[in-house]
C-alpha cells in the first residue's frame, strides 16, 4: 500500500471514527429526554464492556501482563473516563449537541498545554498563543454571564477537562499494554460507577424504540473506539489527526435534522475559532516532529 492510500485510508477510518462517536452521542441525547442519567449510562456501559471483553478475549489480550506503574495510569485513566462521562453525557442531554461537541474540539490545545506544564514538553510561542485563542474560542461558544450560561455549560468545560486527564495518561502507558485490554477496563469503571448510581435512581419503563437506540449507540460507541485506534495506525499521523474535526461536522447536521437547533453566529465563530487554532497546533507539532532528524 503506498503512502498516499494509507493516508487516505487512514482519514476515512478517522472520519468513521468521529461520525460515529457523535451519531452515539446523538442517540443518547434522545434517550437522555425521558431516561434518567444513571439508568442510561448502567445499560450503554454494559453492552459496551460485554462487547470489549469479546473482542479482548479473541485478541488473547486479557491476560496480558501490566506493570505497577501502568496500573496506577490506567486507574488514573479509569477515573478520568468516569468524570467525562458524568459531566460530557449530561450537558449533552441539556445543551445542543453542536455547542457540546465544539467545546470537545478545545481537547488538542488543552492536551498540548498540559503535556507541556506537567511533562514539560517543549511549546514555542506559536502554539502557546494558539492555546489561548483557542480558549478565547471556547469562551465565545460557553460565554460566562449570558442568558444561555447555565450550570451544564460548566459540565461542558470539566469534560474536556477530564478527557484532558484521561488522554494525557494514555501517554505514559507502555506500548506494550493493549488497548483493548485498557478501554475493558475503563469500561468496567464506569459501568461500576454507573450500577452504584443506578441502584438510588427510580428506573422507567423503556420501550421497542428505546432499546433500539441503546443498542444503536453501544454499537457506534465501540465502533468509534475500533475505527479511531485504526485510523491512528495507518497512514501519517499528521495527515489523519485533522479529521477529527469532522465531528462537529457531523454535530451540526445532526442539531438542525434530529433537534431542529443550529447554532447562532457567535457560537460558530467560537467554534471556527476553537478548530482553526486546534489545526494549526497540529501542523505544528507534526512540523516540529520533521525537523528533529535534521537537527
Amino acid at each position: 500500500m503506498s503512502q498516499l492510500s494509507a493516508n487516505y485510508r487512514g482519514a476515512l477510518l478517522m472520519t468513521g471514527s468521529m461520525a460515529a462517536f457523535t451519531i452515539n452521542d446523538t442517540f443518547m441525547k434522545m434517550l437522555g429526554q425521558d431516561i434518567p442519567f444513571f439508568q442510561l449510562l448502567f445499560l450503554r456501559s454494559l453492552g459496551t464492556l460485554a462487547i470489549l471483553l469479546f473482542l479482548a478475549k479473541r485478541a488473547g489480550v486479557l491476560r496480558a501482563p501490566v506493570g505497577t506503574k501502568d496500573r496506577w495510569i490506567i486507574v488514573i485513566r479509569t477515573v478520568s473516563e468516569i468524570g467525562a462521562a458524568y459531566f460530557f453525557i449530561n450537558a449533552l442531554i441539556k445543551l445542543p449537541i453542536a455547542n457540546v461537541t465544539a467545546i470537545i474540539q478545545a481537547l488538542p490545545l488543552t492536551v498540548a498545554l498540559g503535556a507541556a506544564l506537567f511533562f514539560k514538553e517543549p511549546v514555542g510561542w506559536r502554539r502557546f498563543a494558539a492555546i489561548f485563542v483557542g480558549f478565547a474560542g471556547v469562551m465565545l461558544i460557553v460565554r460566562p454571564g449570558g442568558s444561555d450560561f447555565n450550570l451544564y455549560s460548566l459540565f461542558g468545560l470539566a469534560a474536556v477537562v477530564c478527557v484532558t486527564v484521561r488522554d494525557l495518561a494514555a501517554r505514559r502507558l507502555s506500548p506494550e499494554v493493549p488497548s483493548l485490554l485498557v478501554s475493558a477496563f475503563t469500561a468496567a469503571g464506569v459501568l461500576a460507577f454507573g450500577t452504584i448510581g443506578a441502584m438510588g435512581t427510580d428506573w422507567v419503563a423503556m420501550d421497542a424504540r428505546d432499546f433500539l437506540l441503546l443498542a444503536c449507540a453501544i454499537v457506534m460507541i465501540v465502533g468509534g473506539y475500533l475505527f479511531s485506534v485504526m485510523a491512528m495506525r495507518v497512514g501519517d499521523i499528521g495527515f489523519v489527526a485533522p479529521f477529527r474535526y469532522t465531528s462537529l461536522l457531523v454535530a451540526l447536521i445532526a442539531g438542525l435534522l434530529v433537534f431542529g437547533h443550529w447554532p447562532d453566529s457567535l457560537t460558530m465563530l467560537g467554534a471556527t475559532i476553537v478548530v482553526a487554532t486546534g489545526l494549526f497546533t497540529l501542523w505544528r507539532e507534526r512540523a516540529l516532529e520533521r525537523l528533529k532528524p535534521a537537527e
